[in-house]
């Protein structure tokens, strides 16, 4: 399965469920909101719409994680999906604008909730060669893994004290080298905007609130975004997310942990949420050792990590609107550096096996072309030209290879 995004820390080998909760927000939020930010954006939202979102995102995923852990006294921990926020910044703007996008999201919810009423639909989605999906994953994340480097060419005052300090903490503390770098950059943008180059902050703006948006649906925006956000957020979420829980020895209730999921999701969309998930990385850090030597009480790490969600929930809105306000780059660039792991590992396993490799570089080619036909995003037809490729190579007699002497 492709590799996640919300990244695993070390940790001591016994801890408290309360601070491993604590941290599976602090790291899970601050290492990729501004990836959310970005692909709420790409695909039509305003700023005060995308601030909606990820205030949702948060509320969401964190009243799912109190159901779950609360009924099954499990560290269940839920996310928001990261590479799907990913495949959004890279694909653009729907068809319909914004309220297709929205449509998008309720759509993807809805294959959600049709997994867990229908299993079968999942492992269709599992039998989805892994190559081509770390690949497809790759290419989506190649983009926004570039925008250190650019910004660093435009901006080098501003963007390498966040790289120092990415390098430094990748070094001495990896889990919280994403999180580091991302404070570090919201230091530049705060001085960006006091010192008058970003646009003005009003109080208004620095409060969260919802700001809804009816869905529509158009068959490019279903194809281009729901499609490729259902397979990205499947194969690279939920269902290493139950693989992670299952080598913690724990049992995932798939059916009600897809309908809790899928229901968070459609509700979630006219606010602006993309889609709520199992967490994976961030998952084994509250349900392993770092919880607590009691594995009896370990569904205490989920459910203080609901309630610090709720808490950055209200900090949301203020976070969203100094990253619209800062007109540096360095915000995104600090999210590129907080996605290179995942991108540097996607790319390794696409690329490592060589029965698919042809196919695996087809289908991340496709996905970082940035390509649109027929109003439908590259993800989609990147996945269709890698299965293309490799049933042509797998067609027919295979070629022997003489052994040279």
């Amino acid at each position: 399965m492709p590799t996640t995004t919300d990244d695993a820390p070390e940790a001591p080998a016994h801890g408290s469920p309360v601070l491993a909760g604590v941290v599976v927000a602090l790291v899970g939020f601050s290492s990729s909101f501004a990836v959310v930010l970005a692909g709420l954006v790409a695909v039509g939202a305003s700023p005060t719409q995308a601030a909606s979102g990820l205030l949702t995102l948060c509320v969401t995923q964190a009243l799912g994680m109190l159901w779950l852990s609360l009924r099954h006294r499990i560290p269940l921990t839920l996310a928001w999906s990261t590479p799907g926020a990913a495949l959004l910044a890279t694909t653009g703007g729907a068809v319909g604008g914004w309220p297709a996008a929205v449509g998008a999201f309720v759509a993807t919810g809805a294959l959600v909730l049709l997994t867990a009423a229908w299993p079968r639909l999942g492992d269709l989605v599992a039998r989805v060669p892994p190559a081509l999906a770390r690949a497809m994953l790759a290419g989506v994340l190649l983009p926004l893994c570039l925008a250190p480097v650019t910004a660093l060419a435009t901006d080098p005052w501003a963007v390498a004290p966040v790289v120092v300090v990415w390098l430094v903490l990748l070094r001495a503390a990896r889990r919280w080298a994403a999180p580091a770098a991302l404070g570090a950059a919201l230091v530049v943008a705060v001085v960006d905007v006091t010192a008058g180059d970003g646009a003005r902050l009003a109080a208004g703006d620095l409060l969260p609130r919802l700001d809804l948006t009816a869905p529509t649906w158009t068959l490019p925006a279903l194809v281009g975004l729901a499609l490729p956000l259902y397979v990205v957020t499947m194969a690279s979420q939920n269902l290493p997310g139950v693989a992670v829980m299952s080598a913690e020895g724990y049992a995932v209730p798939w059916r009600e942990s897809m309908a809790v999921t899928g229901v968070a999701t459609v509700v979630g969309a006219p606010a602006g949420a993309h889609t709520v998930n199992l967490a994976a990385i961030t998952a084994a850090l509250a349900a392993g050792p770092e919880a607590g030597p009691d594995r009896e009480r370990r569904w205490v790490a989920a459910v203080t990590a609901a309630v610090a969600y709720l808490a950055l929930a209200v900090a949301s809105a203020a976070l969203a609107s100094l990253v619209a306000a800062s007109s540096s780059a360095v915000v995104p660039a600090a999210a590129g550096l907080a996605l290179l792991g995942t991108f540097a590992a996607s790319a390794s396993d696409a690329l490592g096996a060589s029965e698919e490799r042809e196919a695996a570089a087809v289908t991340f080619l496709v996905a970082a072309s940035g390509v649109v036909v027929l109003g439908v995003g590259a993800a989609f037809w990147a996945l269709l030209a890698g299965l293309g490729v490799r049933a042509a190579l797998r067609a027919g007699p295979r070629a022997v290879t003489t052994p040279r002497r």
